[in-house]
Parts: C-alpha cells; sequence; structure tokens
C-alpha cells in the first residue's frame, strides 16, 4: 500500500509545472519519492530538475525504484528510454552548476534488470548497451565544455562495451583534463572487441572495482590472451567472471612440453587464484578436457556459479569435480553436452549428492538422458530440495519418461520451473532424435500439446500449479544480444568475409 507521502508527490509530480516550480521548497527527504513518483508517471521533464536539484549526497538507481515502505512496488524492470535519458540529463545539469550548489558526490546508476516486455507506459527501453553509449556521450560532452569541475561526482555503471561505442566509453573512462563525472565500473560486459581493444578500455574501466567481467561471443581469445589479461590488469575484487567460446584454446605459437603438462593453463589457475573473492566462473565451450583439476585446484574461494557446458570433460574432470571443496557450495550447475548418466553415472550422482543441499539451478542440455536413465535421475534429484530450476533441453525422452520424471520432481518442494525436451513421440517414429535447432523445430505441434498438458495435470494432481513449464527451443530471451543484434550480424558478416579472403589467398599461394 502506498503511504500518503507517496501519494502526495504522485499528485505534484502529476501536474510538472507546479512540480517544477515547488522544487525549491521541498524538504530534502522527499526527493526520493519525488523521483521514484516521476519515474512511475514518465514524467520525464520532473525527473530531471529532480537530479538537477538532487541535494543528497549518494543518489542510488536501483534502491530508489525498488520496493519500499512508501511505494511497494518494484520498478526496478522498467528501463525506460524517456527516464533514463532525462536522468543522465539532470545528471548533467548538477555539475554543471555553481559549485557550491552541489552536494551529490556518488551516483549509483546500477541496480536495473532487463526484461523482454517493458511495463512503463511508453513501452520503450534503453538497454545496458544504450544506457552505456548514453553516458559516455554525456561525459565527453561535459568534458568539451569549460566547467569549473572541482569535485567530481563517481558514476557506478554497468558498462557494456563493443565495437559501436567502443572510442565513446574509451573518451569517456580517459578524460585529456579534469572532467565532472568519474565513471566506475562494478559490472562490464565486452562483446565484438578485439583482444588489444579488451585489455585496453579494462585497464581504464578501474579493474580494481571491477565485480563482474563478461566476456562473450565475438571477442576471440585463445589462452595466451586470457593469461595476459589476468596477469596485466589484475581483478582484486572480480566475484564473476566469463571467458567466450575457445578462450582456452592454445595460441598459434604454443609449443607443448614434453611430459605433457600445460604452463599456460597452470599460469591461467595461478592468477585465478589470486580472486580471492571469485565465486562464479563460466567457461562454456572451451576444450579443457583432463584440465579441470589444474584450472579449478587453485582457487582460494569455494565456486557457488560454475558453467562447464560443452567442455569436453572426462572421467578424471568428474571425479575431481565429485570430490572437490567447490561441490557442497554450488547453487547454478550447467554440465550441458556431456553424456553424464552414460559415461560417468558414479561421479555425475556423488557429485550431485555434494551439492544437494545447495544446489538451485541444474542445467542438463543435450546429454544424452534417455528412458533407461529417468530411474537413477530421479534419484540423483531426490535429495536437493532447493531445486528451483531444471533445464533439460535436448534430451531424447519419451512422453512416459516425461510423466514419471514430472511425477518425481513435483516432489521437490522450491522446484519453480522446469524447461523439458520435446518428447521424441513427437518426431516421426524410427527417426534419430534431431540435435541441431532447426530440426529439432520440425515435430509434431499437436502432439507436444496434447503432452504438455499432460505433464502439467501431472503437476496439478500434486497440487503444483507453482511450477512453470516450458519448451523454449531457440533459448531464453537475451536482452543484451538483443539490442545489439544488428552490429552482432554485422560483426559475423566481416568475419566470414575475411576468413572467405584468407581462404583464397592460401590457394593462390598452393597454385
Amino acid at each position: 500500500m502506498r503511504s500518503l507521502r507517496f501519494i502526495s508527490a504522485e499528485a505534484l509530480v502529476s501536474h510538472p509545472q507546479v512540480a517544477l516550480q515547488s522544487l525549491d521548497s521541498v524538504a530534502h527527504n522527499v526527493y526520493p519519492l519525488l523521483f521514484k513518483a516521476s519515474y512511475l508517471l514518465e514524467q520525464a521533464e520532473v525527473t530531471q530538475a529532480v537530479l538537477g536539484r538532487w541535494p543528497l549526497e549518494e543518489f542510488g538507481l536501483g534502491a530508489l525504484l525498488g520496493p519500499s515502505a512508501d511505494h511497494p512496488q518494484d520498478l526496478r524492470d522498467r528501463a525506460c528510454r524517456a527516464c533514463l535519458e532525462a536522468l543522465v540529463r539532470g545528471l548533467a545539469d548538477h555539475v554543471r552548476q555553481d559549485q557550491r550548489g552541489r552536494r551529490l558526490r556518488v551516483a549509483d546508476l546500477t541496480g536495473l534488470r532487463d526484461v523482454q516486455v517493458q511495463r512503463c507506459p511508453c513501452g520503450s527501453a534503453l538497454g545496458r548497451w544504450g544506457r552505456t553509449r548514453l553516458l559516455a556521450r554525456t561525459c565527453c560532452e561535459l568534458q568539451a565544455q569549460p566547467l569549473a569541475v572541482g569535485r567530481p561526482v563517481e558514476v557506478l555503471a554497468d558498462l557494456f562495451v563493443t565495437e559501436g561505442n567502443f572510442e565513446e566509453v574509451v573518451q569517456a573512462l580517459r578524460p585529456g583534463g579534469p572532467a565532472p563525472l568519474r565513471v566506475r565500473c562494478p559490472s562490464f560486459r565486452a562483446d565484438s572487441l578485439s583482444p588489444g581493444q579488451l585489455l585496453h578500455v579494462l585497464r581504464l574501466a578501474g579493474p580494481g572495482t571491477l565485480r563482474k567481467l563478461e566476456v562473450v561471443h565475438n571477442v576471440r581469445l585463445h589462452a595466451g590472451h586470457v593469461q595476459q589479461l589476468l596477469a596485466q590488469v589484475g581483478f582484486p575484487r572480480l566475484a564473476s567472471l566469463t571467458l567466450p567460446t575457445k578462450a582456452f584454446d592454445a595460441p598459434p605459437t604454443c609449443v607443448s612440453t614434453a611430459d605433457g603438462q600445460d604452463p599456460l593453463l597452470a599460469s591461467i589457475a595461478w592468477e585465478l587464484s589470486k580472486m580471492t573473492q571469485l565465486t562464479e566462473l563460466s567457461v562454456a565451450f572451451s576444450t579443457l578436457t583432463g584440465k579441470i583439476p589444474t584450472l579449478l585446484g587453485p582457487l582460494q574461494s569455494p565456486l557457488r556459479v560454475l558453467d562447464l557446458a560443452n567442455c569436453a570433460l572426462n572421467h578424471a574432470d568428474m571425479a575431481f569435480l565429485a570430490d572437490c571443496a567447490h561441490a557442497a557450495h554450488l547453487e547454478v550447475l550447467d554440465l550441458s553436452g556431456h553424456n553424464l548418466v552414460s559415461l560417468y553415472p558414479s561421479t555425475f550422482f556423488r557429485l550431485l549428492g555434494q551439492a544437494a543441499r545447495t544446489l538451485r539451478i541444474l542445467v542438463l542440455e543435450e546429454c544424452g538422458i534417455i528412458d533407461s536413465h529417468v530411474g537413477m535421475l530421479i534419484l540423483g534429484l531426490g535429495p536437493c530440495h532447493r531445486l528451483r530450476q531444471l533445464k533439460l533441453l535436448g534430451n531424447p525422452l519419451s512422453a512416459r519418461a516425461l510423466r514419471r520424471l514430472f511425477t518425481a520432481l513435483s516432489e521437490l518442494p522450491e522446484l519453480r520451473c522446469i524447461e523439458f525436451p520435446v518428447p521424441k513421440d513427437c518426431y516421426p517414429e524410427g527417426s534419430a532424435y534431431p540435435q541441431d535447432e532447426l530440426a529439432m523445430s520440425k515435430f509434431d505441434q499437436q502432439k507436444y500439446d496434447e503432452i504438455a498438458e499432460e505433464l502439467r495435470a501431472v503437476l496439478l494432481r500434486a497440487d503444483r500449479e507453482d511450477i512453470q513449464v516450458s519448451t523454449p527451443l531457440f533459448g531464453s530471451f537475451d536482452p543484451d544480444i538483443h539490442e545489439t543484434s544488428n552490429e552482432l550480424g554485422a560483426f559475423l558478416l566481416q568475419a566470414f568475409k575475411t576468413a572467405l579472403e584468407n581462404f583464397s589467398r592460401a590457394l593462390k599461394q598452393v597454385e
């Protein structure tokens, strides 16, 4: 329920001209309510003015938009373009004031959640990449103006940098002189950058304050780049690290030692061990056969999130995972792309047993789980009472096996989401279960709908209508990929063109 204070703030904000004229006479502790009310009602003019005259030393976007005693509604999933642009304009207005009129020291712009469907009235979102570019451009504009800088305002922002905004971000992070806004980065995502660009911008971004680093998709790194990045930049406070596909592949000039050891991997593991706060590691789609003990063994802190999807793990890797200190702390585990139940049943289920007390999300996509494995899987999942999400896409299970599995899953008290595969009954009888997305999408939709209803009925009979079930064949919505899809497409086309040119040049040399 809204408080009388917030209702009063809404009433004032709903009359923008009156609000603008009244700001100087409003008590300082009412400004946070005026900001949330203006954001809720999309009164961009008022939002800008509130920031421009912000009377407090700190501004925290996530905290102000979150639930409170005055207004319980959570607005953090509203990345409203009009409001966010007004917010940054207001921040610029604030630092343009005479030094005596400024009180703001720290502006924390983190805390937003990017979602597929915007609930704000305008329906227009400004994603993380757009917010990064907006902030960078504002910093560059302010640097070009003759301002009496004085004490700069420290701005905390989650940055998303690609080739498309790289130059502006670099200029914002490395001003030529005194700057009224000093950008600090708790979270950094990089895509479509060269290794040199990545190294350069991370050095400027303040690696000492970085908590989360995501290097994804079209940043082409090999193990030499990763070692250089970790050794030369250093991330003492990093808690979460994501590396792109093939990040642990040996560089072209690397020569293996006579004893088969991998000194480059050992050096990377040593650098990771210095990150005493690291609890999340994602290295999916890197070939790490037999290398998991070397990579994870030296880590000082137990991992809570571990993504080893499609890493070609072997028995030694699985045995290490089952017995290592990380197992008892895992909350999120992705082992997709490995035939776990067929090849490593004892170690896999030992790992599940070790993680049972903490595990919340388990991803086992394309793991070759078939009907005869369901009994073992039920036994292995039984102790996982805190499990909230289970993802099983790409496993050739029949409707009968899925009904049996759903009956058992309904007994897990905290389970809220199941992503189940298209039942093999929905494909032509006798055909192999499809492995690629295009072939997988060609199934009998009517039969699938009937089976899906049967599975939901299993949950309803168990009084578990709180469990959501789905089959997202093409993956979940990724706001960052959605926002930069055009740039990523152009980057891939250029990479394909370059590959063709190199191939043609090699053919000519052979001739």
